[in-house]
């Protein structure tokens, strides 16, 4: 009785691994009636919600409960674009989204950790990485720039090569004068969690073909 039981419920385990619901993210149209565009060779962890203008380019993988919103339109009815460049990750829990008129762009190779806020207007670099629960807000992070944990960048532009303490808050009135420079080790480190969710794409992906 309890073997019959076992084979029952891992029955019923394989079908719901197997239902459209577990192997598709939420794609959703905003209320212009755009709908994501994303690159075949991507992943997006059945979780993640993705709304409206939303761009994903090839190689990127987005995490649980991730939520990419573009759906704020202007008096005009346009709506600028979410764009998540090419190798980029998007870890569990990132909020992006963007006021209307407003775009965000996020570079090939750049990191976006757990629970970080990327909200537009934002230019975010290429091979860039934001740390756990930082916040960025109406300002532009230049190539290869690292954001730690629980930091804010709020009205500014941050130079390339800009390194960013845990807790910092950088603003419009923030000397960069005092912001250390991205160290060896750093930019290793930034290299090390791309290459490590580039890994992640390939075998998410194998995985769902198997299916």
């Amino acid at each position: 009785m309890i073997e019959l039981i076992y084979v029952q419920l891992n029955r019923h385990e394989v079908a719901l691994s197997n239902s459209h619901h577990n192997r598709c993210p939420m794609i959703r149209k905003n209320p212009r009636g755009d709908l994501p565009d994303v690159h075949e060779s991507a992943f997006v962890d059945p979780t993640a919600i993705l709304c409206g203008c939303v761009i994903v380019e090839a190689g990127v993988f987005i995490g649980p409960y991730a939520v990419i919103r573009a759906d704020e339109t202007t008096v005009e009815g346009d709506i600028k674009p979410i764009r998540i460049g090419i190798g980029a990750n998007i870890q569990d829990g990132v909020v992006i989204h963007s006021k209307s008129g407003a775009a965000v762009t996020i570079g090939a190779r750049t990191s976006i950790a757990h629970r970080a806020i990327v909200h537009g207007p934002c230019t975010i670099g290429e091979r860039v990485f934001i740390g756990f629960n930082s916040v960025l807000f109406n300002c532009v992070v230049g190539d290869g720039c690292v954001v730690r944990h629980n930091a804010v960048v709020d009205g500014c532009d941050l130079p390339p090569g800009f390194y960013v303490p845990s807790t910092e808050r950088i603003g419009s009135s923030t000397d960069l004068g005092r912001i250390p420079r991205v160290t060896v080790a750093a930019s290793e480190f930034s290299e090390d969690v791309a290459q490590t969710n580039n890994r992640l794409v390939e075998g998410y992906r194998r995985l769902r073909n198997e299916l």
